[in-house]
Formats: structure tokens, sequence, C-alpha cells
């Protein structure tokens, strides 16, 4: 059934000796984790508890009305009230701040909550830790600055000023490092008489009263209320105010230690990478991951969407998953090999370039990969060489090379922080799952970041633009019917074509009534 070494010996284990599944008694342990998360998407919430439960972990949410939606903000007083007296037992809490703070992600970025409301939230975070006498693992936002947002996810006026406050937050930066040039204060001053001061005084006040309450929340951290925080930078640059206000975080946690507090490039893999990071403890686990890049830039790609390279930030969400970086494939637990553009410039997935063809570096690497799939070292594959989707030519090519259920986990979804964060994840608990359950994800993964970002998202789009309707991409209104139907029509002739998918039956919802993402739900 399985042509890769590794796992033949894995699923017979499974089959004949259910108690020689890992290599301690300890990893037999049935878990439970509270988990609090940023927002109802299928990426923090369905997909991240699909994950744990393929382990045999029991993952208790708060009720679905209380958590943030497409239709409506999170209630941070009833998930609270739900945490302290109707919350069942568990070995740990993994937890959004940002849902307890402001009510879920989009709201963080377009609240106008008070600071002395602020405040008394703070304060049952800081005793959270007596109510639930129980690890909890924790994790926080800095907030976003894209160069253009459409939708409903940003302040109103970012529609049409977002540019303009991306290229602001650039000289803000500049000039926060002291690196202004005279031309630089020239565009400054203009652009403070452009942009509209109740506009530029809103997104600047909510921005310093979030950094004000991070600082607070690594107060909490260090007196050890949390057993952990991360806080995550969401979509960001080099020169940015996202990339600013990390940088004056760390400046004043510079002492804390990685096992105590983190940094980290990314937001919406954070979730599912807290709970691995619990698993992992709560089972006395200490894996080792070698990062494996394609050839090319490789490991200096600056992704789209992040302020720091592969190098810096790969070693970062391994420490986070409660791993450690391994000197060597033969030493390692888990080879997490990255799929990276040869140029080290990443472009998004809907590019013209993204075709059906493999490149000479694509057919090198995965001459690599075949070979490491026959050894006894799982292989979980980051495809971020494209932003929000897959690599055509490479996974096809890959696809008709070797057996993908070899894999132990695939990701090619949204930024490449967020896929890497996911690989690392589900590649480190697939030892632990039956064959099937890990089979299943592979398959979710692959529909969903293949057939539909790459492919089906692709040619609704182009059409939408064709017809003048690119803003029905971001809210598809009537519209959301004709459209599922065509993109899931799409995505099955896709997964027709490979053997992975060939028989799967699936079906497609838009959860958030956008293009963006889909939840992909798999039958049984």
């Amino acid at each position: 059934m399985f042509k890769n070494k590794y796992w033949q010996s894995l699923f017979a284990i499974t089959v004949c000796v259910a108690s020689l599944l890992t290599a301690s008694t300890a990893a037999a342990k049935q878990l439970t984790f509270i988990y609090i998360p940023l927002d109802n998407r299928p990426v923090c919430q369905n997909y991240v508890r699909q994950t744990m439960e393929a382990v045999g972990c029991k993952i208790i949410l708060p009720p679905e009305k209380y958590i943030a939606s497409h239709e409506h903000e999170g209630n941070p007083e009833k998930i609270t009230e739900w945490l302290q007296t109707k919350a069942p037992k568990a070995d740990a809490a993994v937890i959004s701040t940002d849902s307890l703070l402001y009510g879920g992600l989009v709201a963080s970025r377009t609240h106008h909550i008070s600071r002395q409301q602020l405040n008394k939230r703070l304060q049952v975070l800081r005793n959270l830790s007596t109510v639930l006498p129980i690890r909890i693992y924790a994790f926080s936002t800095i907030m976003r600055t894209p160069r253009a947002s459409q939708g409903r996810v940003e302040p109103y006026y970012y529609s049409t000023w977002g540019p303009t406050i991306f290229a602001y937050s650039e000289l803000l930066d500049k000039a926060d490092l002291g690196k202004l040039t005279a031309a630089d204060k020239l565009r400054l001053q203009a652009i403070e008489k452009e942009l509209p001061a109740e506009y530029r005084e809103d997104w600047l006040t909510r921005r310093k009263l979030n950094q004000a309450i991070n600082v607070e929340l690594t107060r909490i951290a260090r007196q050890g209320k949390f057993h952990y925080l991360a806080i995550g930078k969401d979509d960001n640059a080099t020169l940015s105010a996202t990339h600013m206000e990390a940088r004056q975080l760390s400046l004043t946690t510079f002492e804390v230690p990685a096992t105590t507090l983190q940094i980290l490039d990314g937001v919406d893999q954070l979730g599912l990478l807290l709970l691995v990071r619990a698993y992992n403890e709560a089972q006395g686990l200490a894996p080792s991951i070698y990062p494996l890049y394609s050839p090319g830039v490789g490991a200096g790609t600056l992704p789209q969407f992040s302020d720091a390279r592969l190098q810096d930030s790969v070693p970062q969400q391994i420490i986070a998953a409660g791993a450690k970086v391994a000197a060597k494939s033969t030493a390692a637990d888990l080879v997490l090999a990255l799929n990276t553009p040869p140029d080290g410039i990443v472009k998004d997935s809907t590019a013209d370039e993204n075709q059906f063809y493999a490149s000479a570096a694509n057919k090198k690497f995965i001459a690599q990969l075949s070979q490491l799939l026959q050894g006894r070292t799982p292989v979980s594959l980051a495809d971020i060489s494209y932003s929000n989707g897959s690599d055509n030519g490479f996974m096809h090519f890959l696809a008709r090379s070797t057996d993908l259920g070899q894999l132990a986990a695939y990701n090619g979804w949204n930024t490449a922080d967020n896929a890497v964060g996911y690989a690392i994840a589900q590649g480190l608990l697939a030892p632990y799952m039956q064959p099937k359950e890990r089979q299943r994800l592979l398959q979710l993964r692959l529909i969903d970041d293949w057939y539909y970002q790459s492919n089906a998202r692709r040619k609704i789009s182009d059409e939408l633009e064709k017809h003048d309707r690119e803003a029905m991409k971001y809210e598809l209104l009537q519209a959301e019917k004709p459209v599922l139907e065509y993109v899931t029509k799409q995505c099955q002739r896709m997964a027709k074509q490979y053997a992975i998918t060939k028989n799967t039956q699936f079906t497609l919802s838009f959860p958030w009534s956008r293009l963006f993402e889909v939840d992909v739900s798999l039958k049984k």
C-alpha cells in the first residue's frame, strides 16, 4: 500500500501492535486541549481541529456563536465566561489573545475599544492561570501593514488609502531607524498633507494602543502567567509599521528566553503550531527537524508579506513547535522540504508564470525528494515558491514522478510563513496518525492549496476581472452559488487527474463569502 519503507513499517506496527505506535508509553496518552481560535476560518478552526483529532486529541472550543466569523465579531466576555465556568478539564489551553481582547483578528484591526475596557480584559488574562490551573499557550498579533486591502477586513478607508498608508508606514519605519533621506522627508511631509487627518489619526491611535497591549502581554508572560507566548507579525514588509513595532517590542524582551516568548512571522498558523508544541511537551517529545531547500536562493528567499528571510523565520517556527533544528537529515526526526523559487522572487500563485511545466531546479529537487521518500525519515513539504497556492509545474511533475501519499504532510497555502508553520506542525504529528487520517489531511491540503488556490481561484478571478466584477472576489454576494459550482467542477476535474485524489469525494464552501479561502470537506 505504501512504497515508502518508513510508512510501511509504521502501518505494520499500527495494525499489529497498537501499543508500539510510538517509542514510549507517554506518547500513547490521549490529550485534551482547550482551543480559542482567532476566528472561524478553516485554517484557524476546522483544519486545526481535524489535524489534532488525527492523533487522537480531543479539542474543546467555545460555542461557535462566540467565535468571530465573516458575519460577526467574537464575544470576548462570553468566551471568558465560558472559560471560567463551563470549560471542561483539559491538559492545556491554547488561546488567541486577540479573541479575548478584541473579538478576533479583523476586530483587532478595526476596533474602537477603550484602553480602560482593554485593561479589564487584560486582567482576565492575568488571572486565567488561576482559573485554569493548566499550561496556557497564548498567541497575539502585531497589526499587519498590507500594501492594499479590499473587503471588510480593514478600516473602511483602507480600500482607497491603503497604498498611501503603506508608503507612510515605510517612512515611519525608516525614521525610527534614523535612515530618512532628504527626499524621504519631503515625501513624508507630502503624505501627511495628502492623507486625511482623521484617517491617519484613527490608524495611528489603534496601532499605538495595540502595541501597548502587546507590551502588557509580554509582562504577563514574564510573570509566568503564560507557559508560552507567541506574538505573530501579520502581513508586513522589511519597511513597514509591523516591522517597526516588532523591532521595538523585541528590544524590550531580548532577555526573555525563546522557551517563554517568541516574536514570529505569520499569524494564521500559530493556533496549530502552539497546539503541537503543547502536544510535544505533554508527551515529553523533543523532535528535530532538518530544513532542506530547493536549488537556488533557497534559505535566502524573502517571501511576500514578510520581513524575514527563510533562514531566519523557519528556525523560529521549528522552535515554536517545541522542536529543534537538526544539523543533517540523517539525524532528524523530520525533513522539512521547502520548494522555493530559484531566483528568490516570490509571486502570487495566480501569476501567468505558474504553469504546468517543471523547471530544471524543480526536477533536481524532485529527484532529491524521491530519494528521501524511500528512506526512514518522514518528509513534510512546504510548497512556498508562490504565495497563496501551489507551484503547478513542481507539483505536477512530483505527482507524476512519485507517490504523493509518501509525504508526511503537504502545505502550500497563503503566505510562506503560514504554509511552513502548518508543514512543521502536521509533519511532526504524522508518525502518530493512522495512515488513513494522514492521507485525508494530505488530500485536503492538495485540493485546497493546489486545485483550488492555484487553479480554480485563478480561473474564476480572471473571469470576474474580465467582466469588471473584481469587487466580487472580496464579497461574492448573489454570485456565490454559481461561482461555487464552477470552482467545485474545476477542482473535481483536477482531482481525477492524480492518483492520490482520483477517487476522493469532497464538497467546497465559501465560509467568508469571498474567493480568498474555501472550506474543503472530505466525505467519509
